[in-house]
């Protein structure tokens, strides 16, 4: 039987940027790009953001707030907290497995 986080696929890593800032809260688009910014050190632009947004809006994983001082500001959903868990614990097993391994082959 599904979980139905394990149906909704792999993420670009735009989407998984975005879902990781507002799993510290809801956040308008302009403070998704400096927070991304910070925990990445790339930049996100425009166009990629609200792509993206629109993208995980429709999925259900994010919805929007209304708006504040004409920003809008967006937070999870309880599909996308439990979606971004998933996607952080995969890419945690993924990490601690290819460090290992890197571990071992300088041995």
């Amino acid at each position: 039987m599904s979980d139905g986080v394990s149906d909704l696929g792999r993420f670009a890593e735009p989407s998984l940027h975005i879902l990781v800032s507002l799993s510290e809260g809801p956040k308008h688009g302009y403070a998704i790009m400096t927070d991304v910014e910070a925990i990445t050190g790339t930049p996100m632009g425009p166009g990629t953001l609200y792509g993206a947004l629109a993208r995980l809006e429709r999925r259900g994983l994010i919805e929007a707030l209304e708006p504040v001082d004409r920003r809008r500001p967006y937070k999870l959903t309880g599909t996308g907290e439990a979606t971004v868990r998933a996607q952080l614990e995969r890419l945690q097993g993924l990490a601690r497995t290819g460090l290992e391994r890197l571990s071992d082959s300088t041995s």
